[in-house]
């Protein structure tokens, strides 16, 4: 299968204050997952959003940029109350792979050294697959690797650490080229999401043109 892409209503990682209105003109483009950040719309419009989302059939996802297990908790909590089918991101905690566990929340947690926002990412290559390997012996669904934020080489890391994690692996963050697109197929990962890109205009069209050529592009 090659990696589907989850389209991102996020913009410099944060969701973008008209998401609703860009899902609606795009909810017939030909992609199946959906999902933003926990920062940028209040809590009732994800709700509402996240809802109607499911409703058109979509698969939904909350990526969570946050470093501190109380905000980390704060967003598992969001991602609860908008009924997601998966929270991306946070830096893994015991008490939040618990509680989404407790409340059948597929969790996506974050590897490496992760800073700022947009993030950045450090760490080894081995490093990353060990961290993400004893995650997911804890019971994690998958890991959400923020690769092209890597301040190493890139698609290296993407490719050992598809071929070393056996599990669902979300390659995250900065696609915004054809030859990333083949860099991300030519790992197998799990999904891919792409937000910032497609408010660029970097592949070229409507946002809906765009989220089309992406997935015919990755279907070939």
């Amino acid at each position: 299968m090659n990696p589907e892409l989850i389209v991102m209503l996020t913009h410099n990682d944060r969701t973008v204050s008209n998401a609703a209105e860009i899902f609606e003109a795009c909810k017939d483009a030909p992609a199946v997952n959906w999902g933003f950040k926990e920062v940028g719309l209040p809590l009732e419009e994800m709700k509402q959003l996240f809802s109607y989302m499911k409703q058109c059939g979509k698969r939904t996802f909350l990526e969570v940029v946050a470093y501190t297990e109380e905000e980390c908790m704060e967003g598992a909590k969001m991602a609860v109350a908008c009924g997601v089918d998966v929270l991306m991101g946070t830096l893994f905690f015991d008490s939040i792979n618990d509680y989404c566990k407790a409340n059948g929340l597929k969790y996506m947690p974050f590897v490496g050294k992760i800073t700022g926002r947009p993030s950045v990412l450090e760490g080894t290559i081995e490093g990353m697959i060990e961290e993400a390997n004893s995650y997911l012996a804890k019971g994690v669904y998958g890991i959400d690797l923020l690769g092209y934020r890597y301040t190493g080489d890139a698609a290296e890391l993407n490719r050992a650490f598809v071929a070393g994690v056996k599990a669902p692996v979300c390659l995250a963050g900065s696609i915004s080229n054809y030859q990333r697109l083949d860099e991300v197929k030519a790992t197998g990962a799990w999904t891919f999401t792409i937000g910032g890109a497609f408010f660029e205009n970097k592949f070229d069209g409507t946002f809906a043109e765009q989220i089309t050529k992406v997935v015919e592009y990755m279907a070939k």
